[in-house]
């Protein structure tokens, strides 16, 4: 009524202003006939001549110039009139069509108003159905939630509703008899069951779902998504590498002295014990703990377990004992030596579970009040400083405070109010609500002393009673949070005994801020500003984001042309490399190879053998002087010698050659197999390189005793007789011709060398002492015949040193003797060498006595060939068929994922390529999220700005 009122009064004024405006126009008629007036008088005066008429007619012109005064005042007004004219038409225009409106609106409401009252009969008669309907229904979810395993915050707010519908009185739209029997308990009934059935799909909800209908996602459920995704986005960010700061989503940082009960407080939230006490401190180390909602539902279908803990940093997988939790932590904590105090490395929590909320939450050491032995000042100012490290922007404060201590000398708030000044994002939590008066606790929660601009929450998170144990002894903490439910009933109770004191202010009357308390509104407040602070930082982060991608695209485009690659391909191109090394062995590893090996370790062997059976007899030179006469045949030969060529032929065949020359192979066949496994780029990969080598050597000591005992059973007539033809022998005698030459040249060369580091004189000096020495010494030897051998040798000895000259060392004599053995081996080659040259030795097999070196020569050859033919069947070609397939098997399919990415990782280079890929990636990824995040914001924030614009809009 009041704006129709206002409505008729500026009709009023718009009518009387246009009886002004029609007044103003009705006068100018009468404006022009005046002014006509006088210039008819002014033209019927008569024209003077005289001057004093003509200064009279000056005069009059002038009276004239004035009159004109109110003529030009009225032109000046003229188009504000024809304004206010117009203005005054429309005015009067508008009025006729509001009187219209008026006329149908009234109209309109009349109609609907007995609409309305014969519709009232109707919906009376239905009221108390549907109020029946909603009891029934209530009580369903009620048993639905006795039954199922639902989150704690979504019991605590289907108590609250049905708290509030007890409480409410029916003070407005009807007194409380028209409530009906069931009094305020069924007001909180209807919306109660309604969210119910919307949020645990009730057989009403489920079949609406079958037909079609939508189910709309309540408050919770969004902001626990959008949570979520946050969430997501920063864990993605943290496993990024990045400098600065505008990459860094806010965490919820917990702090409070060692008394106030910052763990009560987490373990209520999460609904475990899980932090590990002790007296004195034990959390020395950050714990950042992400708690992530799961469907109890879904969970029940998978097989995995619906609550349990996993520890990132330690690879470790699900751990469902929180008592084991809690022993790792404190194990992890503990760590930390007493001098370090506390270490800035964070430990990494997660707790997958359907009774908590997606929160990030990092709890930090405890500050402490005063210095003792056991925790002296250095702690107080390392913890401090943890603290303050954590406590900066973006991140979320949550101060935590006793209530039995004033907050003047709270360590939380003091810390906060150094970084957070005005307290824009630092929530108090007050806990042991229950140690003070309820006033005084209500007082500290109206946020009037220490003003925060998220406010106070008072919560009584510990159990007086204790945990409660069952009949086994062991705590009854069930799948469904039994310590937190308890806990939440003894807080619900103390606050509902003192309602008066928690309740919200009454309408109509400014009481101060609504108290916030329970356990249940810190998880909904936790979520909700986690949510906004998040979601104010999603522009900066998707523009910080924007950027860091681009810079590193850039990177990735120059140093790598976009090349991607991943530790699987990286680690089967290296095993191709490998192979195709091996290969290439392989083709340069054949018989003739391993024939030329062998034949050089059995060359060897037979000079041994000479030398040892031949070069050092004194009789050398006379086996020299046989061969020069030749009318001595081999049959005539001495025995002496023909045992010799015997046994030399004995040691060559019976040595074990089988063993040997297979070990020869092996040993080749191992140090190509580490040449490949040192070269690039297994020169970075330890591990690989050793597994290369052990499977190699498992191969080859495999292969070695079957190789072996072939070889020595084909050999085994070579060790009774040898027949060869001349052919044979020529080639044998050609053979140790060049044998002999080139051990000749290695003794002439050693002896040349060490004349020239002594000098030709004095080594000359030093052989002639020696020569004498070793003369006198057999003189001596002859001549002193003692009853006692011992006497006689110091005897000897004693005359030995007495001719030593003092020029003279030792080392100076060692040389010499070497000297002398040289040159004697030189003159014995020499004499082997002429022998091997003549007629004799080429006459054939049958002067084998005359010349040992041609016959060993071609026994070797015959021992070489022959191993070489088993040894490359039994050994070389099983070896070349298994080694590709074991670098398969022990290197490419033996390793799982985090095998090969740790391989892989083993190469800077490889490792600079995957990190700088995988940050692009990780970019790409988070600007997905942060672009679909940010459209879900938008849309989520739209009802938000369209509200508020409509409480402005005029209409």
């Amino acid at each position: 009524m009041s704006a129709l009122g206002h409505t008729a009064n500026m009709l009023g004024r718009h009518r009387a202003l246009s009886r002004n405006v029609a007044q103003l126009s009705n006068t100018r008629p009468t404006r022009r006939s005046f002014s006509t007036r006088i210039i008819s008088r002014t033209a019927q005066r008569p024209q003077l001549l005289h001057p004093f008429h003509n200064q009279y007619r000056t005069m009059h012109v002038r009276a004239l110039s004035f009159s004109s005064v109110p003529r030009a005042m009225l032109r000046a007004f003229r188009v504000p009139g024809y304004a206010m004219l117009t203005g005054g038409g429309a005015a009067a225009y508008a009025s006729w069509r509001l009187d219209d409106f008026r006329g149908k609106m009234g109209g309109l409401l009349s109609d609907a108003a007995d609409r309305a009252s014969d519709m009232f009969g109707t919906l009376s008669g239905a009221t108390g159905e549907a109020m029946n309907d909603a009891q029934v229904r209530w009580q369903k979810v009620q048993e639905h939630l006795n039954s199922v395993e639902a989150p704690d915050f979504l019991r605590n707010l289907f108590k609250s509703f049905e708290g509030n519908g007890k409480g409410q009185k029916g003070t407005e739209g009807g007194s409380e008899g028209a409530s009906g029997s069931s009094g305020g308990g069924s007001s909180g009934a209807g919306p109660a069951a309604a969210l119910s059935a919307a949020v645990l799909s009730s057989d009403e909800a489920k079949a609406d779902l079958q037909e079609g209908l939508p189910s709309p996602k309540t408050a919770t459920e969004e902001l626990m998504l959008l949570t979520r995704k946050l969430i997501e986005i920063r864990n993605i960010l943290k496993t990024v590498d990045h400098e600065t700061d505008a990459l860094t989503l806010p965490s919820i940082v917990v702090i409070g002295s060692q008394s106030s009960g910052k763990s009560s407080v987490l373990e209520a939230i999460v609904g475990h014990e899980f932090l590990p006490k002790g007296n004195n401190m034990v959390t020395r180390r950050p714990i950042e703990l992400t708690l992530i909602h799961t469907s109890p539902s879904n969970a029940g279908r998978s097989s995995g377990p619906v609550e349990y803990a996993e520890f990132p940093g330690t690879g470790m997988g699900k751990v469902t004992d929180f008592k084991q939790v809690q022993k790792m932590l404190f194990d992890q904590n503990m760590a930390v030596t007493a001098e370090e105090c506390v270490s800035d490395t964070p430990i990494e929590l997660r707790i997958y579970s359907p009774h908590v909320p997606d929160l990030t939450l990092i709890d930090l050491p405890g500050y402490v009040q005063l210095s003792s032995m056991d925790q002296p000042e250095q702690l107080r100012e390392k913890i401090s400083n943890l603290c303050d490290k954590y406590i900066a922007e973006p991140n979320i404060i949550l101060a935590v405070c006793a209530a039995d201590v004033d907050l003047a000398n709270s360590p939380a708030l003091r810390a906060s109010r150094k970084v957070d000044p005005l307290g824009l994002r630092t929530i108090g939590v007050i806990t042991k609500m229950d140690l003070v008066e309820p006033a005084a606790g209500a007082g500290i929660l109206n946020n009037n002393k220490y003003p925060l601009a998220l406010g106070y929450i008072g919560v009584i998170c510990k159990n007086k009673l204790g945990v409660f144990q069952n009949a086994s002894g062991h705590d009854a903490i069930s799948g469904n949070g039994a310590l937190t439910a308890r806990t939440f009933k003894e807080e619900e109770e103390y606050f509902a005994r003192n309602k008066e004191h928690f309740a919200p202010p009454a309408r109509g009357r400014n009481k101060g801020v609504e108290p916030m308390v329970g356990t249940s509104t810190l998880q909904r407040r936790l979520m909700s500003v986690l949510e906004e602070s998040m979601g104010s930082s999603l522009h900066g982060i998707a523009n910080a984001v924007q950027r860091e991608c681009e810079e590193v695209c850039y990177q990735f485009k120059v140093q790598y042309n976009d090349r991607s690659i991943t530790a699987e391909s990286y680690v089967a191109e290296t095993m191709d490399a490998l192979k195709l090394k091996f290969k290439e062995f392989t083709e340069r590893f054949g018989k003739p190879e391993v024939r030329h090996l062998l034949k050089w370790n059995l060359d060897e062997k037979v000079m041994d053998i000479l030398a040892q059976m031949y070069w050092e007899d004194p009789r050398a030179e006379e086996l020299f002087k046989l061969a020069e006469d030749r009318k001595l045949e081999a049959a005539d030969l001495d025995r002496y010698w023909q045992y010799k060529i015997d046994a030399s032929s004995s040691a060559l065949t019976k040595s074990g050659i089988g063993r040997t020359s297979t070990q020869i192979v092996v040993d080749a066949l191992r140090h190509q197999v580490e040449q490949l496994a040192e070269s690039e780029p297994f020169n970075h990969h330890p591990e690989a390189k050793e597994r290369i080598l052990n499977f190699c050597t498992d191969i080859l000591r495999e292969r070695f005793s079957l190789t072996s005992d072939q070889v020595e059973n084909c050999i085994k007539p070579f060790k009774y007789e040898v027949e060869m033809d001349k052919s044979e022998w020529e080639e044998g005698r050609t053979r140790s011709v060049s044998l002999l030459e080139r051990e000749l040249k290695m003794c002439q060369d050693a002896e040349e060398k060490i004349r020239k580091a002594i000098g030709k004189r004095r080594l000359k000096k030093a052989i002639d002492y020696v020569q004498q020495l070793e003369e006198r010494k057999r003189k001596i030897a002859l001549s002193k015949i003692q009853e006692v051998e011992g006497e006689a040798t110091n005897t000897a000895i004693d005359e030995q040193q007495q001719l030593l000259a003092p020029e003279y060392s030792n080392a100076l004599l060692g040389k010499a003797r070497e000297a002398m053995f040289l040159n004697h081996r030189s003159n014995i080659l020499k004499l082997r060498m002429n022998a091997l040259k003549s007629k004799r030795c080429k006459g054939g097999p049958d002067n084998r006595a005359f010349c040992p070196e041609a016959f060993l020569n071609v026994v070797a050859d015959k021992l070489t060939y022959t191993a070489v033919m088993f040894i490359n069947i039994e050994l070389l070609a099983e070896f070349f068929y298994q080694f590709p397939r074991e670098i398969d098997s022990h290197l490419v399919y033996d390793m799982d994922k985090q095998e090969l990415t740790r391989f892989a990782r083993e190469n800077p280079t490889i490792r600079a390529h995957l990190e700088l890929q995988d940050k692009k990636e990780k970019l790409e990824l988070v600007m997905d999220k942060l672009d679909s995040l940010v459209k879900i914001y938008q849309e989520k924030q739209a009802p938000r700005r369209d509200s508020t614009s409509k409480k402005w809009s005029i209409f």
